[in-house]
């Protein structure tokens, strides 16, 4: 039995993105089932390793996924894990120099977290810095949407 050479490539970067947008259904469910929260962890991870297997990705890619991650934990109520990938998107944004929308959001993945962990001196620090940053977001939809994020904290 031969084997046929697999190109990795074209499927790291369907399921970076497939996963990434799959797991939006279930983030935005107003009520899940805990097998429900296992797919929308499972999706998110998943998405942000095919992220790391693509060779055109960026920090600021990474800075997504990592900031996907931080908010699934963030709503399965684990501030621990949220807390840890929101400080991951906050660290790629720094490496890649990322725009304000990118860390406009990975303040609000921190500010998500310590506010899940508890720790609303924290919280409130990290929504100031992403309302700051939401400031100089100069598409209009953009910095509405983070806004808009930011207000459910």
């Amino acid at each position: 039995m031969s084997e046929q050479a697999f190109d990795t490539a074209p499927a790291h970067k369907f399921f970076s993105a497939d996963c990434f947008n799959s797991t939006w259904g279930f983030i935005d469910k107003e009520s899940r089932t805990p097998e429900e929260d296992e797919q929308m962890l499972l999706l998110a991870m998943s998405s942000l390793w095919h992220w790391t297997q693509r060779e055109d990705h960026t920090p600021t890619n990474l800075s997504i996924g990592y900031w996907q991650v931080s908010r699934v934990y963030a709503l399965l109520g684990r501030g621990e894990e949220a807390r840890r990938y929101g400080k991951r998107a906050l660290d790629a944004a720094t490496r890649g120099e990322a725009d304000p929308f990118t860390f406009g959001y990975a303040y609000e993945a921190l500010a998500r977290a310590e506010a899940v962990a508890g720790d609303g001196a924290k919280s409130a620090e990290y929504l100031e810095k992403a309302k700051q940053a939401a400031e100089n977001v100069e598409d209009e939809e953009s910095k509405t949407w983070l806004l808009n994020d930011l207000k459910t904290i």
